[in-house]
């Protein structure tokens, strides 16, 4: 398909990235395949999460399709440009048609990229993991690529002012090795894996990253069990209970 919107775009993001001065660095992106489809499912920190995401595969030069919330689609600004770039909309009340359309680019060679949390972690720990990202690299014969995305969170994410202008900001995306997932596996134990290794990829990530708590600081950017003062797994639960309760709807469904 012709992509006449997504160059332009990334060319974009890299210049905002050299004028605030960000430190961007990709590991692993040898194992995006060069060619033919592939799942490359992330974890969950901020509402840039499918900007750092999507430069794994930028970085072995494929364009990935996201699949993200009908809701961006239909933004003045942002609907056009996530259409352009031929990303894939999610109702969440019609899911089965938002899994077909990604199938369909997975089998057309397409890599396309999913958050198997459906939502952004508060914990900044990898949350349970819905079951579309292994379906989907089932149905489709394709691999699934598991991979990180750490720094975000301090500029937009969940709960907090974002901060769009700080300069000297380290981004971290952390490709792993694909995981196998053949039609005839355990979904769920997949499903579970995947959560693993996205646990895994992200601990490196956090316990790697030049920006580390200092003593005396409100780290609400970091998790918990590394030192910082974002909420434990069990308070961010609890807190997007409390927010699911006061939209008065009931948990969110898989994006699948």
């Amino acid at each position: 398909m012709a992509d006449l919107v997504y160059p332009p775009v990334i060319a974009t993001c890299r210049l905002a990235f050299k004028l605030l001065g960000m430190k961007v660095e990709v590991t692993g992106a040898e194992h995006v395949p060069a060619t033919g489809g592939a799942v490359l499912a992330s974890n969950h920190v901020s509402y840039l999460d499918f900007i750092f995401a999507g430069l794994a595969g930028v970085e072995a030069g494929r364009l990935p399709r996201f699949m993200a919330k009908d809701s961006v689609f239909r933004d003045r600004i942002g609907g056009p440009l996530m259409r352009g770039m031929h990303h894939i909309p999610v109702d969440r009340d019609a899911g089965s048609a938002s899994f077909r359309q990604a199938l369909g680019a997975l089998k057309a060679g397409e890599v396309v990229g999913i958050f198997p949390e459906a939502t952004i972690s508060r914990s900044f720990t990898v949350k349970e993991c819905k079951s579309g990202a292994v379906r989907l690299a089932q149905a489709s014969g394709t691999p699934l690529l598991p991979v990180a995305v750490w720094g975000g969170q301090r500029m937009f994410t969940k709960g907090r002012k974002k901060d769009l202008t700080s300069r000297g900001r380290h981004v971290l995306i952390s490709v792993g090795e694909p995981i196998a997932a053949p039609k005839g596996a355990d979904g769920d134990e997949l499903t579970r894996t995947l959560r693993t290794r996205l646990q895994e990829l992200l601990d490196d990530l956090q316990r790697r990253t030049p920006e580390q708590p200092q003593p005396g600081e409100d780290a609400w950017w970091h998790p918990a069990h590394l030192g910082g003062a974002a909420p434990t797994p069990e308070q961010a639960e609890a807190l997007d209970a409390a927010d699911r309760e006061a939209r008065g709807r009931r948990p969110e469904p898989p994006t699948d």
